[in-house]
């Protein structure tokens, strides 16, 4: 059984921001949307990354969650080169025990973003 937990998009995506099932909320890939505006902020990595996880806990507070519920990450990047700055603003959001967590290079992703992260979080509200 899953529960959609639905997020106002104005891609109009077929998806949900995270989707709840027995113990586990899921999270889609984030990328640095303004919430303001939706659309994505001029910067670097460094500064998209920490938009993102922004984002990202604000989305966490909505179902319960923090970022120390995090069991696992997906980081997608558009460049390995941008691997340390996008670490770098990570490091500062977590505390041991870190997430298990796997990083990839792809080739672009969605509005021309640099940096794209996923999560799978304990559900602790139920």
């Amino acid at each position: 059984m899953r529960e959609a937990i639905h997020e106002e998009r104005p891609s109009g995506l077929p998806l949900s921001a995270a989707v709840r099932g027995p113990g586990v909320v899921y999270l889609s890939g984030q990328v640095a949307l303004d919430p303001a505006t939706g659309r994505l902020i001029q910067g670097d990595v460094a500064a998209q990354t920490e938009r993102t996880l922004q984002n990202i806990q604000a989305l966490l507070q909505s179902v319960g969650a923090s970022l120390d519920d995090v069991l696992r990450v997906g980081v997608f990047l558009t460049s390995m080169e941008e691997f340390k700055a996008m670490n770098e603003v990570y490091a500062r959001s977590f505390r041991a025990p870190f997430p298990a967590r796997t990083t990839v290079a792809v080739r672009e992703l969605p509005l021309g973003a640099a940096v794209e992260i996923e999560m799978t979080v304990a559900d602790r509200t139920r």
